[in-house]
């Protein structure tokens, strides 16, 4: 078992430091361990180019116009087993660094979009991308803050397992954690994190369970608290304006906020779980929405309206240059 701990905070800060405390347990475990200082590697933002989506859609396989270390990265983490996201909280949520890891996770490496790819490839008589890519694995998540500003974290991070459609097996952030270090039951929960990881990398490993494998969606890792969302465990939804209809920010089903048991928990007609956008169903149904919308954005370039008005705007003004470049 191989698990891969990526921090993102500063050089031997507080998120190096919890990520090894939970990599020390997995190694512990048995486990082969990895650290990444992800500010040691370049990680571009990505640009909207859409290089990606429409090379999975024309069964090229997976290409990406920027040239750096996110490559390398998605290898690193199609490698091990379990991996484990440590992450500072500056504004309440992810940080942008996090932001550009996740942008970069979809849609290019949307599992859907991909077997899409896959069965394009395979008609063309090309070789098919590597079934490590549809394995499934295990991933948990860490958000460390100096304030009580975090109830973003959450959902933030879990998007970073949307594409992939990776389990998700712990979802937790620190409040007040400068001293994160010295606080002993946080320290004890991130030893926590680690065991439970590698219990699921585990269980996953043992199961050979692929993204597409008819169980997988059946399959629930979650060890966190268990969220308003009976389906992500999600605690984030938007209030749709004027109505009473709640929709889970996360996995994105559709219901009513309502009390049950004490707590407020979102009520959904199970009909419609085929849409979470965490399951292969979903997944499938976005993946065809992408195919249909980039063929049609492909063909618009052809059309002699389209190209009039984009001439027609680009033509009001100029962007203005960089001062440092």
């Amino acid at each position: 078992m191989k698990i891969l701990g990526i921090s993102l905070g500063t050089k031997n800060g507080n998120n190096d430091t919890m990520c090894r405390v939970a990599l020390e347990e997995a190694k512990e475990m048995g486990c082969d361990i990895e650290f990444i200082h992800l500010f040691d590697w370049n990680i571009k933002p990505c640009t909207g180019c859409v290089a990606c989506s429409r090379a999975l859609v024309m069964g090229k396989g997976m290409v990406c116009s920027q040239k750096d270390d996110f490559a390398a990265l998605y290898e690193k983490m199609t490698d091990s087993d379990g991996i484990l996201v440590v992450d500072p909280i500056f504004e309440s949520g992810g940080t942008g660094m996090f932001h550009n890891l996740m942008d970069r996770m979809g849609p290019g490496h949307d599992t859907g979009l991909m077997l899409g790819c896959q069965a394009k490839m395979m008609e063309q008589g090309k070789e098919p991308l590597p079934m490590k890519y549809f394995k499934q694995r295990a991933i948990s998540f860490l958000g460390i803050g100096g304030s009580d500003w975090a109830v973003r974290t959450e959902t933030d991070h879990a998007m970073l397992a949307m594409s992939p459609g990776w389990k998700v097996v712990d979802n937790d952030y620190f409040s007040w954690s400068k001293d994160v270090l010295m606080q002993d039951d946080k320290v004890a929960r991130v030893k926590e994190i680690g065991r439970n990881l590698v219990e699921a990398a585990k269980d996953i490993a043992e199961r050979n369970l692929m993204i597409m494998d008819p169980e997988n969606d059946k399959l629930d890792y979650f060890k966190g608290h268990k969220g308003a969302c009976p389906h992500c465990h999600g605690n984030n939804f938007y209030i749709h304006p004027d109505t009473n209809e709640a929709e889970c920010e996360l996995c994105g089903l559709k219901g009513e906020l309502v009390m049950m048991d004490g707590a407020l928990r979102l009520k959904f007609d199970p009909a419609t779980l085929h849409h979470a956008h965490d399951i292969l169903s979903g997944k499938a149904l976005h993946g065809q929405d992408i195919f249909e919308n980039e063929g049609r954005l492909m063909n618009l370039f052809k059309d002699e309206t389209f190209k009039a008005r984009k001439a027609h705007y680009t033509s009001v003004c100029e962007p203005t240059p960089s001062p440092s470049k």
